[in-house]
């Protein structure tokens, strides 16, 4: 499966609409998929985006029927129940479907060097006003390779277009990529890597089913059922999609940062970036290779919610998930890190109670795990007659079965992220405080209050004839 194939059935779901009109790569594309998202349309395929001829695609995460299309499962399922299915998907050393090298692919059907690389032959986004310039992507996978172990790292990063040949890559303080790259700089080297832009979208998914000894490749391919397929791309022998639509080659220099953004992030504010563009790694770009009639794949950010508001909080509501099952906490019925919450910062669980003190239990646990210590505000409880993403039902438990004074816990001190615009400006303690919310009826309650419910034998009967009412819904 590659991206255009991901784009095909979106198409015969009628979850996507081609725009034809032209569109300027200035705001007016990026802002016209904004409104879209916002409202939950369709995915769109920009066919005619002034002054160039490759087409754009945008929104491809943004309603939860085209979260499932991308991972194979029902068009009907919630985001809950997707994130269920999804954290069921254990992969096994038996199970594991190794991906497969090819020697030639799509990708390879152009391949261009010296006075022919340059990046301005894309029709590279500009998403927001107040940013510091086009971004040819916002969740690229770049492909780095660690000198020591040979462990291939495929890291999400967002790129700034600085020139025809340099894109600054967001490669955060701590994490993986940051680790490899201080080991080129030990040995005195550049640091090779291949971003990719445009592949099977199962990809960005991969390392929430991390397994040891398997690849992102591995693990796309075995959740697909069929091998995945990747070929050694030509310049920096680093493993790439055979489908990719486009890839750019390259080294990044360890030593020679660049000022990089302001970016709209995902909270929808702007950091001290905009201030003042803080130095980021810059990939040099020495090879581009890109199939025939590429499609460049851009994804916004900005205020909740875009479609990388649901991959957040799909990728984050899955390994929530996981966790708790791992830590065996009971009656965990389902888990939602809501994307309205810019997919990180508030939780709903629902937990079918067996004894006094339950409920908090979960909540404790969810703030104990690895996802909900970094940067998470509240958690919500509520019974088990309540999906956690159904939110009308979440805030009528609210209502009708909170109290805020014996349902309320607040911590006063907890991890947080940079990109939180809560956080005092003058205080460089990146801490937050918390609040767990109980909406469940007390388990020890003698007298519980009696629910308004209709009767059962009655709505089999409606819904046997539903049809038959002529009421469309």
């Amino acid at each position: 499966m590659d991206l255009r194939y991901f784009i095909n059935q979106c198409a015969e779901a009628h979850e996507l609409k081609r725009v034809t009109t032209e569109v300027d790569w200035n705001l007016e594309l990026s802002h016209v998929s904004k409104l879209t998202e916002e409202k939950k349309g369709p995915a769109l395929l920009f066919e005619s985006v002034k002054g160039y001829d490759t087409p754009v695609f945008t929104g491809a995460f943004a309603t939860t029927k085209r979260l499932a299309i991308m991972l194979g499962l029902p068009h009907d399922l919630t985001l809950c129940q997707s994130a269920q299915q999804w954290m069921k998907k254990t992969i096994t050393s038996e199970g594991l479907i190794k991906a497969k090298e090819v020697k030639d692919g799509p990708v390879l059907e152009n391949v261009l060097t010296g006075d022919k690389v340059d990046l301005n032959m894309f029709p590279v986004p500009k998403f927001f006003p107040l940013d510091g310039g086009r971004y040819i992507g916002t969740m690229v996978s770049v492909v780095l390779k660690d000198p020591e172990t040979g462990e291939v790292n495929l890291g999400t990063y967002r790129m700034q277009m600085l020139d025809d040949k340099r894109c600054g890559v967001q490669i955060l303080p701590g994490k993986r990529g940051e680790r490899i790259m201080k080991k080129y700089a030990k040995m005195g080297k550049k640091m090779p890597a291949a971003a990719i832009i445009g592949c099977d979208p199962l990809i960005f998914m991969a390392g929430t089913l991390m397994h040891k000894g398997a690849s992102d490749y591995d693990i796309t391919g075995t959740v697909r059922g069929q091998q995945a397929e990747f070929l050694m791309a030509p310049l920096t022998g680093l493993p790439v999609p055979a489908g990719a639509e486009i890839v750019l080659e390259g080294e990044i220099d360890p030593n020679n940062f660049l000022p990089e953004g302001p970016f709209a992030e995902y909270t929808g504010y702007y950091t001290d970036e905009l201030h003042k563009p803080i130095p980021k790694p810059v990939l040099e770009v020495q090879q581009i290779l890109h199939r025939n009639n590429p499609i460049l794949w851009a994804t916004g950010q900005g205020r909740p919610v875009t479609d990388v508001h649901m991959l957040l909080a799909f990728t984050r509501t899955a390994t929530l998930w996981t966790e708790l099952e791992q830590m065996r906490i009971p009656g965990v019925q389902s888990v939602c890190v809501l994307p309205e919450s810019a997919g990180r910062f508030w939780t709903v669980v629902s937990v079918k109670q067996a004894y006094p003190g339950h409920s908090r239990q979960v909540a404790d646990a969810v703030i104990g795990s690895n996802t909900g210590n970094y940067g998470m505000k509240g958690v919500i409880t509520v019974d088990e007659d309540i999906q956690a993403d159904d939110l009308q039902r979440v805030f009528w438990a609210l209502s009708c079965r909170y109290d805020p004074m014996r349902g309320t816990e607040l911590i006063k001190r907890g991890r947080s992220t940079p990109l939180d615009p809560a956080l005092d400006p003058d205080s460089d303690k990146l801490m937050t405080s918390r609040i767990l919310m109980d909406a469940c009826i007390p388990y020890e309650w003698k007298q519980k209050p009696v629910e308004a419910r209709m009767d059962e034998e009655t709505l089999a009967k409606i819904k046997a004839r539903w049809h038959e009412y002529g009421i469309g819904i």
